[in-house]
């Protein structure tokens, strides 16, 4: 059984040979959703408030998240410190990269606002175009000397960088929230969103970009914000309690992504393109929680209420005042480390180690082409 998980978890590295020497990156540029946001919406939009970080920063940290994101275990691991935000002017140093990704964005535009919708607008065309421009204005910047030579990265580092994406779910979310049936977004919708990933990954190799870690997207039917969203039937659930349809939904996403990744490898010729398969060690997560040291998986840790400890209108971190004094309503629980959700959308930082630890093996090969 043990073999058979571990297989579940291999990472569809065909650059991958123990021929090769180990990678080395001096910097990363990270482009996604909330799964990767490390400031970005916060410094847009207002800050991601407590108890936001509590669990290893101690504070709010400009992440949807009690500790740290998949994305700092990536930093980590290559010896480099967190991404600053793009977005963030207070505090940031991006000697060692940037990280474009914000809650919310979609790789798709959405014709819709923040607060209509719920999505951000620095959809993935965005985020290029926050990149590239970070890209020429950073050296003319750096040639000034002084500081700017401490604070914005080499010209070098650009071309042996490690480019990440973490993006896809909120496309899908957007079209179910939307009133689309899952055929409709699968057949309709998932063909324009992968043409659009791709677009990117071609733009963002025009600029030098030559090692590219993408993400699979996670299982969003196991998700209490997507389960809760509208009413279901009990033949909608699988023997785990998430939303078959949904998760059917996410694997044809992804297997739509792993066949552009194939694309991009043959017309890319000098790119070295690892598909990585988060799908499976999320799912997991959520099928084994106690059997990987976890009490809860589908109930949030922080929220208010329900089946889930979830309710969109009180989220986490929501307080109200009363008799002059304020009071949690979206509390979190007393122990973060055991459950795998956050706060019915993000993950806990224990379950982001656990991700990072199934594909942590990839990131030695990242440079490799096949």
């Amino acid at each position: 059984m043990k073999s058979i998980l571990s297989s579940l978890f291999a990472l569809s590295l065909l650059s991958l040979s123990s021929a090769h020497a180990q990678c080395h990156f001096p910097a990363i540029f990270n482009f996604g959703d909330s799964n990767s946001d490390t400031g970005g919406l916060s410094a847009a939009f207002g800050q991601a408030g407590p108890p936001h970080g509590s669990s290893f920063f101690g504070s709010p940290a400009g992440r949807y998240c009690d500790g740290r994101l998949v994305i700092d275990f990536i930093a980590e691991s290559l010896g480099l410190p967190y991404l600053s935000a793009f977005l963030d002017s207070v505090g940031s140093n991006f000697s060692h990269g940037a990280n474009f990704a914000t809650a919310g964005s979609p790789i798709r535009a959405l014709n819709s606002t923040l607060r209509q919708s719920g999505f951000s607008p620095f959809s993935l065309d965005v985020q290029f175009v926050q990149f590239s421009n970070f890209h020429n204005r950073s050296q003319a910047v750096r040639s000034r000397g002084g500081v700017h030579t401490t604070m914005l990265p080499e010209a070098d580092s650009f071309s042996q960088a490690l480019y990440t994406f973490d993006i896809g779910q909120n496309d899908l979310t957007a079209g179910y929230f939307a009133n689309k049936t899952v055929e409709q977004i699968g057949t309709v919708d998932v063909p324009e969103i992968i043409s659009q990933f791709k677009n990117a990954v071609t733009y963002i190799y025009a600029q030098g970009g030559r090692y590219f870690w993408i993400h699979s997207t996670g299982p969003i039917g196991c998700l209490a914000y997507v389960i809760e969203w509208f009413p279901l039937k009990a033949s909608d659930f699988d023997s785990h309690g998430c939303v078959s349809p949904l998760n059917h939904l996410a694997q044809q996403f992804n297997d739509a992504l792993k066949q552009a990744v194939i694309e991009l490898r043959a017309s890319l010729s000098e790119a070295a393109i690892t598909y990585v398969d988060v799908y499976s060690a999320k799912h997991e997560l959520f099928v084994h929680a106690q059997g990987h040291g976890f009490k809860r998986s589908l109930v949030a840790c922080c929220g208010h209420g329900g089946k889930y400890n979830y309710n969109k209108n009180i989220g986490c971190g929501k307080k109200v005042t009363v008799r002059g004094k304020e009071i949690y309503i979206g509390k979190p629980c007393d122990e973060p480390d055991k459950a795998v959700i956050w706060d019915g959308v993000h993950f806990t930082q224990a379950a982001n180690k656990f991700i990072f630890d199934k594909i942590a093996a990839g990131l030695r090969m990242a440079c490799h082409r096949q």
